[in-house]
């Protein structure tokens, strides 16, 4: 079987997705905030905004990763793919505690995506002329 590193990272990811969504729960419950209503409390919309950051981030991560694996490395797409999960384990740990300490897992996330995608732009591109 091929590109175990890329799916372990993937299936972590959904773990991830998973365990910010219980903690949105947690949250909610903690301060009685109840759905739809997305404020009230300094410490739900701040875990709202983790969820929904971590989903667009998420959005971009996971074909940036699959087409690197693809046409560039197996191997450096999940070792990219850890960094970028331990980047957004920072941030969302970072977020919710003081939002101005989100900076540096952000930009570590960051940092992991334009790497995979300038990474596969080029693999890509070097398969298609040859």
């Amino acid at each position: 079987m091929t590109h175990q590193l890329p799916a372990l990272i993937t299936v972590l990811t959904v773990l991830l997705q998973l365990g910010i969504m219980a903690h949105v729960g947690r949250t909610r419950g903690k301060h009685m905030i109840q759905p739809p209503v997305c404020s009230g409390h300094p410490a739900v919309e701040r875990a709202l905004r983790i969820q929904m950051n971590t989903v667009e981030s998420t959005l971009m991560f996971l074909p940036a990763l699959w087409v690197f694996a693809g046409y560039v490395s197996e191997h450096w797409a999940g070792i990219l793919g850890a960094v970028w999960l331990l980047g957004r384990v920072y941030y969302a740990i970072g977020y919710q505690i003081d939002p101005k300490k989100r900076s540096a897992g952000f930009l570590i996330g960051f940092g992991a995506i334009v790497v995979l995608t300038l990474g596969g732009l080029i693999g890509v591109v070097r398969a298609l002329l040859i």
